[in-house]
């Protein structure tokens, strides 16, 4: 499977698409406009080992919910990616059985490392 969940309205997401110029295989998904299923969290979670790993703490409304001040645990992160977008670590890129979470240049480096393979 190669699939990226983003935000087409997030400028580095579609910075980091550029940069990457991933082929045709891939199959995109606006994550605003077609939500995550269960299923498809489900199975980014056994490849980053924990929802945690998937959760953005960058995002606004973890701030404004004061969620930093609250003991979260995986059943939590899964509820919120769950409930509102904005909580997904941007991008997610998924190669077969490698997973590649957030915007970070080492990031970004390793998924161009992984597609030169």
């Amino acid at each position: 499977m190669k699939k990226v969940y983003y935000l087409k309205t997030c400028s580095t997401c579609i910075r980091i698409l550029k940069d990457l110029n991933l082929s045709s295989e891939f199959v995109l998904q606006d994550i605003k406009t077609e939500d995550i299923t269960v299923k498809q969290l489900e199975q980014m979670k056994v490849l980053a080992g924990s929802y945690e790993a998937l959760f953005s703490k960058r995002a606004k409304l973890y701030k404004e919910m004061d969620l930093k001040n609250q003991q979260l645990e995986e059943r939590d992160y899964k509820h919120y990616i769950l409930d509102h977008y904005t909580f997904l670590s941007r991008p997610v890129i998924i190669i077969d059985d490698a997973i590649f979470i957030g915007n970070s240049k080492k990031v970004v480096e390793a998924v161009k490392t992984h597609l030169s393979k």
